[in-house]
């Protein structure tokens, strides 16, 4: 065990945590990505942070992709050192689009790319450590495998099994101007809800994973949900709108994880995306994207 080299580059994706029914166990990743280099040295840590969250994130060892590096490096057994770390983040902060697991996900996958063995801390591992950091594993699991992922804790341990998605299936993501801190979000929720809302979104969440894989015409009925958008709708109130007029419209249309962002499920025409600009949104078009890696 050691380091093969003192320099390592990984690219990690956005991710969209729930899709809806799948609360706090689906996820997706996208093709917009946070970039993140790091070089070992003898000195103090300094990070560099370009894009997302320049001017506004820490630059010492506070900063998110740090900690999560300095964890990794304690769990692979590697000795702690100086680093410089250089971020170019594309992933919109504070938008719902695991932009906190990116981070988390980056710092781990940074030293899998300095490590002599890299075997030794393989996905299963580094989901471990994630799922540390985030408390659920539906943002990191994702970020980690890539595509659509679903995701659950078994005996505290979490678990991920990627899917096979259709390559009929397409997205695009709505981003506002507005953030919205995820421990709001997760405030307003209930902490009892109606039988009848568990059994609907058990349904749909089933039907989300045939509808993902095999029937695209169905995303429509999968993306249905009881648990979680409409307790935060007041939160996010120009999401919950424009969610409201897309489902109206027939798009399948998601919150992105805690919101504001949303989750569209097709390619938007020329008059949607107008009438979506119109009211706010940056609209991204986004495949599917891969999960997190080096690069050479």
């Amino acid at each position: 065990m050691g380091f093969a080299r003192d320099t390592a580059r990984v690219r990690v994706p956005a991710t969209s945590g729930n899709l809806g029914p799948g609360f706090d166990c689906m996820g997706m990743a996208h093709s917009v990505w946070d970039e993140v280099s790091v070089r070992l040295t003898t000195g103090k840590t300094r990070v560099r942070i370009f894009g997302e969250g320049q001017g506004n994130l820490p630059d010492d060892d506070s900063h998110l992709v740090v900690r999560a590096l300095r964890r990794g490096l304690d769990v692979a057994g590697l000795p702690q050192s100086g680093i410089e770390l250089t971020c170019r983040n594309g992933i919109p902060q504070g938008r719902g689009l695991g932009s906190s697991a990116a981070a988390v996900v980056a710092g781990l996958m940074l030293v899998r790319g300095l490590m002599r063995d890299p075997e030794l801390f393989d996905d299963a591992a580094m989901l471990r450590v994630a799922t540390e950091f985030e408390g659920h594993p539906d943002n990191a699991a994702p970020a980690i495998y890539g595509g659509a992922v679903v995701a659950w804790m078994e005996k505290g341990v979490p678990q991920a099994v990627p899917l096979r998605v259709s390559p009929d299936v397409t997205a695009t993501l709505l981003v506002p101007d507005a953030e919205l801190l995820t421990e709001t979000a997760r405030a307003v929720l209930p902490a009892e809800v109606p039988h009848a809302d568990a059994a609907f979104n058990a349904s749909r969440a089933a039907l989300l994973v045939v509808a993902l894989e095999h029937r695209p015409d169905l995303l429509w009925q999968a993306t249905q949900d009881k648990l979680h958008q409409d307790y935060r709708a007041d939160a996010m109130q120009a999401s919950a709108d424009a969610l409201r007029w897309l489902r109206g419209a027939g798009w399948p249309t998601v919150v992105s994880g805690a919101g504001p962002s949303l989750l569209v499920f097709g390619t938007l025409d020329p008059e949607t995306s107008r009438i979506m600009e119109s009211r706010g949104f940056h609209v991204v078009l986004s495949s599917i994207g891969r999960g997190a890696h080096i690069v050479q």
